[in-house]
């Protein structure tokens, strides 16, 4: 018998709380290793808005909670209090807005498996985490990612992790890319849009990347075991048509 809502959600609490999902997922990841499935292929790194449910706060309040002071806030009505996300962020991208956290993610650029993950409020740049992202494993390995992550901070750590840089180039104004800049970005897209398969999936057939919980904690629970549930469905995909 399926258990019903409250005890799923009863479960889920419990193990966010004890901070105990990031180490399942790294089980399972050792589990994947074991069965050959992470080995000798290059990495894809990405980060995708997973969406919070929209506060409606004054200009006033916003301003707070962008100080990192808004524990201040509603100190006089404790049930509202309870349901004010101070941890999510407003941020736009491609003229969008959107409001909540970024799944930022590690994923094998052959087998679709999701490595690591870190999980950061939707203000955050795509490239800030990957120094957390990349391990002393990734050495030799090939590295891709869109233009988000070019610049001289991701180089070095990239040159840290002694990956072979191979992120996408991108144009400046007065100095936009040549042809041949174009055509290295092409190829390395053949390999780097397969991570979107991964959020595709994701999206549609789990129909995820939304949170309905208050706070970076619960949120980082509740995209881990999105990351977990969806390495799951991948294994079993894998397994099935091998």
């Amino acid at each position: 018998k399926v258990p019903d809502e409250k005890t799923v959600w009863a479960f889920r609490e419990a193990l966010t709380v004890s901070d105990l999902i990031k180490d399942i997922f790294e089980q399972f990841t050792v589990f994947l290793e074991s069965k050959g499935y992470l080995i000798n292929e290059g990495k894809m790194i990405d980060a995708s808005f997973t969406i919070a449910p929209r506060q409606r706060n004054t200009r006033e309040e916003n301003e707070i909670i962008k100080k990192g002071e808004g524990k201040e806030l509603w100190k006089d009505k404790p049930n509202k209090k309870r349901q004010k996300d101070i941890d999510a962020r407003w941020t736009k991208k491609n003229n969008v807005t959107y409001f909540g956290y970024k799944n930022h993610t590690k994923v094998g650029s052959k087998s679709k498996f999701i490595e690591n993950y870190l999980v950061t409020d939707a203000s955050v740049h795509d490239s800030q985490p990957l120094d957390g992202l990349l391990t002393d494993k990734d050495a030799g390995k090939e590295l891709y990612a869109d233009s988000a992550y070019t610049g001289d901070a991701q180089e070095k750590v990239i040159e840290k992790y002694n990956m072979i840089n191979q992120v996408h180039e991108k144009g400046y104004r007065n100095n936009p890319l040549t042809e041949t800049q174009k055509a290295n970005n092409t190829v390395k897209s053949k390999t780097r849009a397969r991570v979107e398969h991964v959020f595709g999936f994701m999206e549609q057939s789990m129909q995820g990347l939304i949170v309905k919980s208050i706070g970076l904690l619960r949120a980082n629970g509740i995209i881990g075991l999105m990351n977990l549930t969806y390495n799951l469905f991948r294994y079993e995909q894998v397994t099935r048509f091998s």
